[in-house]
């Protein structure tokens, strides 16, 4: 006879991954990255002002050469001028995070972002900082060291 199996608690990104990729599917993302990314591959000042609301994939052609796909784009109704003239930018961007020339046009839609507080960054406690890079010894590099000490403090949470 088999034993029942153990239920361990699984991470909370596990059980969303498959929720949230059928309703992401359904606006054109493949996967959670392209938003949940966006600020890191577009940079931080054309993120302020805008988000990722769909990608429309073409319908497939009877040829071989398949068309790239439009990047819709959420932008803040003052920046949108912007974001128009960064567009060559933000398709760079995007196709070098694709790895492909996935994306070959964006449609901008004005309307207010959906504000997301930034998480602030832990503090760092220097003494602990400074306790974990004396404890480092083999470290040759000074600003390596230091470095190295501040991530252990904020990992202990000191």
């Amino acid at each position: 006879m088999s034993k029942p199996s153990r239920s361990f608690p699984r991470p909370l990104s596990e059980l969303l991954t498959a929720t949230l990729s059928d309703v992401l599917k359904a606006q054109g993302f493949a996967s959670t990255e392209i938003i949940s990314r966006w600020n890191d591959i577009v940079g931080p000042e054309i993120a302020g002002h805008s988000e990722p609301l769909k990608i429309n994939w073409p319908r497939a052609a009877t040829d071989e050469k398949s068309e790239p796909a439009t990047l819709v784009l959420r932008v803040e109704g003052p920046a949108a001028l912007e974001i128009q003239h960064l567009s060559a930018v933000i398709l760079e961007r995007v196709n070098r995070f694709f790895g492909w020339q996935a994306i070959g046009r964006i449609a901008i839609r004005q309307a207010p972002l959906r504000r997301r507080e930034p998480s602030p960054p832990p503090k760092i406690d220097e003494a602990a900082a400074a306790r974990i890079a004396d404890a480092l010894p083999d470290v040759k590099d000074d600003n390596l060291r230091q470095a190295l000490g501040r991530l252990g403090s904020a990992i202990k949470g000191n």
